[in-house]
């Protein structure tokens, strides 16, 4: 294996180990000898986007959040996880997600990289899941939610 992909599947699997690997749930970003970057994998700004975004709307986690898509806890998730496969799957349901979105927020969710590295974090980490619950939830999406949360 060459170095930079050593050093790429060493840095991935750094980004995506169980909480009890990672002190603080947050990976900094790192630039590869190739000009990539991978962004940091924060779990802790992933549980504030996955609310304040309008994910928890059609997906639940902890118990919270809507059921019109799948629920998206830590335990259902496949350890070690690639990154680009989370995103390749939400890829191929992108059609869907994109006309839920429509019709249930009004608008369609947009997600930079950054953004999204966060809650990939947060959808593999149970610990920060745990915390999770109602009260992260913006008034203006639990409005959207009505009784659903």
């Amino acid at each position: 294996m060459s170095l930079t992909r050593a050093f790429f599947a060493s840095t991935l699997l750094s980004a995506l180990a169980l909480p009890s690997l990672a002190d603080d749930h947050n990976v900094q970003s790192t630039t590869l000898a190739t000009g990539l970057y991978l962004p940091e994998m924060n779990s802790v700004a992933g549980r504030n986007l996955f609310a304040s975004k309008g994910c928890v709307v059609c997906h639940s986690i902890n118990g919270v959040g809507g059921t019109d898509a799948p629920v998206l806890d830590a335990e259902f998730m496949d350890v070690p996880m690639n990154p680009f496969e989370f995103t390749a799957r939400m890829w191929r349901g992108a059609e869907t997600m994109v006309e839920m979105q429509r019709d249930e927020l009004g608008y369609v969710i947009e997600l930079d990289g950054d953004e999204l590295a966060a809650i990939i974090a947060f959808v593999h980490d149970a610990e920060e899941q745990a915390k999770f619950s109602e009260e992260d939830i913006p008034d203006e999406i639990a409005a959207m939610m009505g009784d659903m949360h």
